[in-house]
C-alpha cells in the first residue's frame, strides 16, 4: 500500500498535542494527508506546532469534515481502528498487505476515534474493516499518535516503491452510501427492514457490498434495484396490502 493513497482521518480528537504528534509520525512515515473530524481543537496552539517539529506542512493542510461520512467519501476502501475484541478484527500487517487491493486503486481512509472513547458502533457500521492493535492486555488503550505511528510504520514498510496493480473501476464509499440510502427505502418499504432499527442488517449489507467492490456499472444495477423495489412498495401501500 502506497503511503500516498492513503488519507488518515481523526475523529473529534481533543487534544491539540496528540494531533501535532499525529502529524509528525505521519510525516516520519511518508504520509501527507491528514483529515479531521469535528471542529479545530487548538491547533494553531504554541505546544501543538513545537509537536509537530518538522511536519507543519502535515499540520497546516489538516482538512476538517462535519461527518465522519463526508470524510471517507472519496476512499474506495475505508479501514477503522478500534481496540475492541473482535474476531473478524484485521491486524495492521493485513491492512498493510490487503487494503492496496481491497482499494482496487482508489484511496483507502484509516479511521481513529477519540482518544478517550473510540469510534462508536455507528461509526465502526460506516468502515469497510476494522483493524485491532494487539496490546498487552494489562494496559490494551494506546495514545492516539502511538496507533497512528504503528500503522503507518507497517504500510511503509509494505510498500515497494511500485505502483499499485489498476484494478477495475470501484465505486466510493460516497456512492455506496447513496447506493444503501435508495436500497434502504425499498427494503422498509417491503418490509425487509425494520422501520425502527434498520441499522443492524444494513451494516450486514453494507459489509457484503463493501467486500464485493461494486463497479459504477454494478452500482447503477442496485440503485435500479432499489427503484422497483419502492415502485412495489408504493403499490402494496396503494393496494391496502401489508408486508410481511
Amino acid at each position: 500500500m502506497d503511503p500516498a493513497s492513503v488519507d488518515v482521518v481523526l475523529v473529534r480528537p481533543r487534544n491539540p498535542a496528540n494531533v501535532a504528534s499525529a502529524c509528525r509520525a505521519l510525516k516520519n512515515m511518508g504520509f501527507r494527508s491528514l483529515r479531521l473530524v469535528g471542529e479545530d481543537p487548538g491547533l494553531g496552539r504554541p505546544e501543538a506546532r513545537n509537536l509537530a517539529y518538522g511536519a507543519w506542512d502535515v499540520l497546516d493542510s489538516v482538512r476538517f469534515f462535519a461527518s465522519l461520512g463526508e470524510a471517507v467519501a472519496d476512499a474506495t476502501f475505508v479501514a477503522g481502528t478500534s481496540g475492541r475484541e473482535d474476531p473478524t478484527a484485521w491486524s495492521p500487517r493485513r491492512l498493510a498487505a490487503e487494503g492496496a487491493t481491497r482499494a482496487a486503486g482508489g484511496r483507502t481512509a484509516l479511521v481513529f476515534g477519540p482518544e478517550s472513547s473510540g469510534l462508536t458502533d455507528e461509526e465502526l457500521s460506516l468502515c469497510h474493516a476494522r483493524v485491532r492493535i494487539a496490546a498487552d492486555p494489562a494496559q490494551p488503550s494506546l495514545n492516539l499518535a502511538q496507533a497512528v505511528l504503528i500503522l503507518a510504520y507497517e504500510i511503509r514498510l509494505s510498500h515497494d516503491g511500485e505502483p499499485a496493480a489498476p484494478g477495475p473501476p470501484r465505486i466510493s464509499a460516497g456512492e455506496l452510501e447513496s447506493a444503501l440510502r435508495e436500497l434502504e427505502e425499498g427494503l422498509v418499504g417491503i418490509g425487509y427492514l425494520s422501520r425502527d432499527n434498520p441499522g443492524a442488517i444494513l451494516a450486514e449489507l453494507r459489509l457484503l457490498l463493501a467486500r464485493a467492490g461494486p463497479t459504477p456499472r454494478e452500482a447503477t444495477l442496485l440503485r435500479g434495484l432499489a427503484r422497483q423495489i419502492r415502485w412495489a412498495a408504493g403499490r402494496i401501500a396503494g393496494e391496502g396490502g401489508e408486508s410481511r
